[in-house]
């Protein structure tokens, strides 16, 4: 009971800190990612990855909390990935939510869960990312199928990020299985993330290390968000990711990067390094979409 009412506690701190009233204001996980992108100029998305091995006795909610501190006004959102918190035992949520609690209002946290189940159990997870951790998003599986994703659906202030075609070698292994109809598997479930866009709320992920599938995905999902994890230290490149994913309007993509900000230092000073790294990528995201934006 005592966990539980400190969980609680911190969830509450969290809704009345980021002050976004969705119902009141009817605003979006959507709008809201549209105004951090507006206000810091920015793509990029910094993945809070942390590994205590790495961190040479710095606790993690500290460790974060100055990365945090440093890329604020750099980034269009940031994505806690939940396995490197549950890693840390029973006190890994609350660590998670005291990381975050200086994320500004107006960035949005994507809660990086993967989930996926049959209907009932869905719904309890829908339920624990978005009403008792509040985050603004959440990546999940569909390997279910719809009524597996449709408890995340409902929330439809709630961003819901479909895991499509993942960054890793083994992707191929499932992802691009062909169908009866010769499509590889990930296209139908791009085709089906945008049948159940019909609340405006569906994205999808796709890595960064494989730019044609990427260019496919987005032919398919034409004015969806595409969540784009891969870059740098997973061997996917910037230009070939942005060119084929970007959207008619030069956007409606978020560029991941975790472990190159994070760790981009090792000594004192990695709060200051992390700033530069996320600098660097901001800007070099910015670049590479004005040349793109020019030719076309």
């Amino acid at each position: 009971m005592r966990l539980s009412l400190t969980l609680d506690s911190h969830a509450y701190i969290m809704r009345r800190r980021r002050g976004w009233a969705r119902t009141a204001t009817g605003r979006t996980f959507r709008d809201k990612l549209l105004e951090a992108s507006r206000r810091n100029e920015s793509l990029l998305c910094v993945g809070l990855d942390p590994d205590p091995s790495l961190l040479k006795g710095t606790p993690v909610a500290a460790f974060l909390q100055a990365i945090i501190g440093a890329t604020q006004d750099l980034v269009c959102a940031y994505k806690p990935n939940l396995a490197f918190f549950e890693a840390l035992g029973i006190s890994g949520m609350q660590t998670l939510l005291e990381a975050i609690r200086g994320v500004p209002a107006h960035v949005p946290v994507i809660a990086d869960a993967k989930r996926g189940d049959i209907g009932n159990t869905a719904r309890f997870y829908a339920r624990t990312l978005f009403e008792v951790y509040d985050f603004d998003a959440a990546t999940v599986n569909p390997y279910g199928g719809r009524d597996a994703v449709e408890p995340f659906l409902e929330f439809e202030d709630r961003g819901v990020l479909v895991w499509c075609r993942s960054s890793n070698p083994g992707a191929a292994d499932l992802q691009d299985l062909v169908l009866a109809d010769g499509r590889p598997l990930y296209e139908a479930v791009a085709e089906r993330a945008r049948e159940w866009n019909v609340r405006g709320n569906v994205g999808v992920v796709v890595g960064a290390t494989w730019p044609q599938e990427l260019e496919r995905v987005r032919a398919i999902c034409p004015e969806q968000t595409i969540l784009i994890p891969g870059i740098g230290s997973q061997g996917g490149e910037m230009a070939a990711a942005l060119a084929a994913a970007l959207d008619s309007g030069g956007g409606g993509v978020i560029v991941s990067a975790s472990r190159q900000v994070l760790y981009a230092s090792s000594g004192d000073d990695f709060a200051r390094a992390a700033g530069r790294a996320a600098r660097e990528l901001r800007d070099q995201i910015n670049r590479e979409r004005a040349r793109l934006l020019a030719r076309r």
